[in-house]
Order: C-alpha cells, then sequence, then structure tokens
C-alpha cells in the first residue's frame, strides 16, 4: 500500500528508518531528506512524499521537490503498479532513481527521454599523478564562480530545471560542501560533497570549464574532495556518472571508483 503526505516529519518518520538499510543504494532520497530536515534544500515548492508498506514493514519511498523529478528508492518491482495509478493524476515531468523501475515508469508515462547513469562507490582512492596545483576548501568568495559553474554543469548534463542556484551554493559554502582546484592561484575546477547519511557521502557535482579541460583537473578535484570527505565526513563515497559521457567514467574509474549500480533519469522531450 502506498501512503502519501506533505510532511517531511512524517515522511522521515516512516521512510528514513527503511532507506538506512541501504545508504548506499539510497544515497539520492537520503541526502535530499537530510537536506529539507536541515531546511538547505531548493526548489521545493508543493513536495510530496510517499512510502510502500507491505506486511507492517517500510519497503520503498517516493519524493517529489518540484521542479525536480520524482525520485524513486530502491523497493521491490511489485510496488510499481500501484505507485503508477496513485500517480496517475498528479503531475509528473520526470523521474530519476534506479535503472529497472524508471524503465518501468517512463514506458507507463509514455517519457520518450532516457538518460542512463551509474552509480559508482570508491575503493582505494588513486592520487592522479603530475597534474599541478592543489585543492581547498571554497569559501563565501567563491559564491559568484562556484554558482556560474553549477549553473553550466546543469546545462551541460541536461539536468537544468530553470532555477538559480545561487541560494543553494551560498549554503553549500556555508556549509564546507565545496572545494576547488587551483593552479597558479586560479581556480580550475570544483567539486561538491555532500553531508554524511548513514556514513557515506556522495561527490557532486564536478566541474571544469571548457578552457581547463583534458589537464587532469577533473581528477584531481574529485581524488581531493574524495580524501577530504573522507577524512572529515564520511566513511564511505559514491558518485554518479551520465553513461553518455566515457570520459568521466574513465576518469573516475583510474582513481579507484568502482561501479554498483545502473540508474536512470527519464522525461518528455523538451
Amino acid at each position: 500500500m502506498w501512503t502519501f503526505t506533505d510532511s517531511v516529519a512524517e515522511y522521515a518518520r516512516h521512510a528514513e528508518p527503511y532507506l538506512l538499510k541501504d545508504p548506499v543504494a539510497n544515497t539520492v532520497p537520503l541526502t535530499v531528506l537530510a537536506n529539507l530536515k536541515a531546511g538547505v534544500a531548493h526548489g521545493a515548492d508543493g513536495p510530496y512524499f510517499g512510502w510502500w508498506t507491505e506486511e507492517g514493514e517500510v519497503r520503498g519511498a517516493v519524493f517529489r521537490t518540484p521542479p525536480f523529478p520524482l525520485g524513486l528508492s530502491v523497493m521491490p518491482d511489485h510496488a510499481l503498479p500501484p505507485l503508477v495509478e496513485a500517480l496517475a493524476d498528479r503531475e509528473l515531468p520526470s523521474v530519476s532513481g534506479p535503472r529497472a523501475l524508471v524503465d518501468r515508469l517512463a514506458a507507463a508515462r509514455g517519457f520518450d527521454r532516457l538518460r542512463p547513469e551509474r552509480l559508482y562507490g570508491l575503493g582505494t582512492l588513486v592520487e592522479p599523478a603530475g597534474v599541478p596545483g592543489s585543492g581547498r576548501v571554497a569559501a563565501d568568495d567563491d559564491l559568484a564562480l562556484v554558482t556560474l559553474w553549477a549553473t553550466s554543469f546543469s546545462t551541460e548534463s541536461g539536468t537544468d530545471v530553470g532555477i538559480d542556484l545561487s541560494q543553494l551554493m551560498a549554503k553549500r559554502l556555508a556549509r564546507g560542501d565545496m572545494v576547488v582546484w587551483e593552479t597558479d592561484g586560479e581556480p580550475v575546477a570544483m567539486a561538491g560533497v555532500s553531508p554524511a547519511v548513514g556514513g557515506v557521502c556522495r561527490i557532486g557535482p564536478v566541474y571544469t570549464p571548457p578552457s581547463a579541460r583534458r589537464r587532469g583537473y577533473g581528477s584531481a578535484v574529485t581524488a581531493f574532495a574524495s580524501r577530504h570527505a573522507l577524512a572529515h565526513r564520511c566513511e564511505h563515497l559514491v558518485l554518479f556518472t551520465d553513461l553518455a559521457n566515457p570520459t568521466s567514467n574513465k576518469i573516475y574509474q583510474s582513481i579507484g571508483f568502482r561501479p554498483v549500480a545502473d540508474y536512470a533519469n527519464a522525461g518528455h522531450t523538451r
């Protein structure tokens, strides 16, 4: 049975214990929930949340903080048909989550755009060799730059939902989430690190402007962000890649990230 609410507290009470049983696979639902509870979420205009219960136990969860996609946790396959029925009258421009679940929901809603993704987990960190520069935690003075780069990342990755990211980036800077890689005192790449939930942090976004690409800065800033997170935030690290971008997949594997599972984002072509 699916139950829905617009209360973050009620959703957390029912769904969070289930999500924490697998904090790696459920990294996105857990991070979104943590940000909502901390008042750091953005774009949450008319949010709703749901959880799937069978035999008296929660075994699945969904969330939507418009204008962002509907997010799916790990859940049993047989929870999908009732979910499709429960959402039949709701506006749903896109969905994100485990690949098999997204494929089925996308077919039911007639989505014609699919972006396959892969979740990676860090094994043993391998420091990239021969990359000039050094990393540091981004400061308030970096707000304009990280906002510009975050916006560029959203546009290039196809995840732009048309919102101003400056407030979000200001909050992430205040929390120490963002790091930059510098050469000769100039930032050339950035990476974000989510708060730890269930001992897991997620790296993202990672962005190098076009003028500084193909020099190893993306690898260097990701490795620095990973080292910083493991030292100060969490026990395990994950990140997502766009499977259509072979360069990023190769880069992350070269510094020690290993495939965990396939995910996807689907929606209507704009």
